[in-house]
């Protein structure tokens, strides 16, 4: 049996943390609404840049995720963001304001991928041995 998972004070920024990660490990959806803007519903957008934000500026998951354990993380998800953060960084320093096409045709985007899987999936696995 798995110990119980802290609660987390803000659940709905961390919701935007989960929407951001699944977000960069999905290149369908990349495709799909980054690069073609199929939306799927009128009002809605998305981009890379909205999701670095979520990450990088407005939750302030990333860099360093261990400042968010208990906010928007759980303990057990500190090295699967840190590890996204260690691969997404140096491509925003590299890249900049570039597009998204240009950051998805990036040779290290697929690294980025990889990692935010590995995320998506830390962060699911905590929120279901929560229910």
């Amino acid at each position: 049996m798995e110990p119980p998972v802290d609660p987390i004070r803000y659940p709905d920024m961390r919701a935007e943390v989960i929407d951001a990660v699944a977000s960069l490990a999905d290149p369908d959806y990349q495709q799909k609404v980054w690069i073609r803007r199929e939306y799927p519903q009128p009002g809605f957008y998305d981009d890379l840049t909205i999701n670095i934000n979520i990450l990088f500026d407005d939750v302030c998951v990333l860099p360093d995720p261990r400042t968010r354990v208990g906010i928007v993380l759980h303990p057990g998800e500190v090295d699967a963001m840190k590890a996204l953060g260690d691969v997404l960084d140096p491509l925003i320093d590299e890249l900049g304001d570039a597009t998204d096409a240009q950051y998805l045709n990036h040779p290290q985007w697929t690294n980025i991928v990889t990692a935010a899987q590995h995320a998506r999936q830390t962060l699911m696995h905590s929120d279901a041995a929560k229910s």
